[in-house]
This record gives C-alpha cells, structure tokens and sequence, in this order.
C-alpha cells in the first residue's frame, strides 16, 4: 500500500476477523509493522509504495492459520516513544523524522518500523496510547 493508497483499515478488519484463531500469543497486544524500501524516507511521497502487516506477537509457528504468514523481527537498535493521541493525528511522526532524527545521534535504520497497540490503544481516540517503534543506527563519527 502506500498513503495516497491507504488500506489499514481493511487489513485490521480482515485480521480481527480472525484473530481468534492463533494459537500461541505472548500477549494480547496488536502490532501494526510497515516494512519500507531502503529509499523511502529519502525520495518521500505519498505515493511510496511499503508493506504493512497487523499482527500479534506468538511463542512459536505452530498452527497458523491458513491464509496467514509469519514473520520473524529481526533485532537491532530503536527508538521508542511513548505516544498519546488520536491515531489519525500524524504530528508525532512529522516530530520523529523532522526533528528527533536530525537532532540525534541517530540514522533511521533500513529494518521495520512497528506500533504496539496495548490495551491502552483506542484507535481514533485522543485518549488513546502505543508505543511507536523507529529503527535506528549511530551515526558515523568524523
């Protein structure tokens, strides 16, 4: 999808749907991931095209769903903020990228970006709370 493009909704009313059927969960915490090609952020339109999974954190691989995939998070470094606010409300994104980024020791690292949706999550609601997961990389020293 892309953000000219946006079908998040469908995607979480297709996962919801079925949510009931994996087996295994660690939590009952939901994970929005987006997996962005290398030049996304540096050439960045709305039309970008990135992959979008929802998602929920198991102990292992056994009995997925039929039509569901899995995916294994790599590790590394990341930030994380601790966000409140409507999910339609796009600023602290604009903070993340505009400002926290440059004004950091950090790069954005070319690994998923992901949300985790606690109980706390309220979805369009300005009460709503997540945490916002950004990968990251030390910058070079000169």
């Amino acid at each position: 999808m892309s953000l000219a493009d946006n079908k998040t909704a469908e995607l979480w009313n297709s996962f919801m749907s079925r949510r009931k059927e994996i087996m295994n969960n660690l939590t009952n915490d939901l994970i929005s991931m987006q997996i962005f090609k290398p030049n996304h952020f540096v050439d960045f339109k709305l039309t970008n095209e990135f992959e979008k999974w929802a998602a929920t954190e198991v102990m292992s691989f056994d009995n997925v769903p039929g039509d569901m995939e899995t995916f294994t998070l790599t590790g590394g470094l990341y930030a994380v903020f601790d966000y409140k606010g409507s999910s339609n409300d796009n600023s602290i994104f604009q903070y993340i990228f505009g400002t926290w980024i440059p004004d950091s020791n950090y790069l954005l690292d070319d690994r998923p970006h992901f949300e985790v949706l606690g109980e706390k999550y309220r979805n369009a609601d300005p009460n709503s709370e997540e945490e916002i997961w950004i990968p990251i990389r030390q910058k070079l020293k000169e």
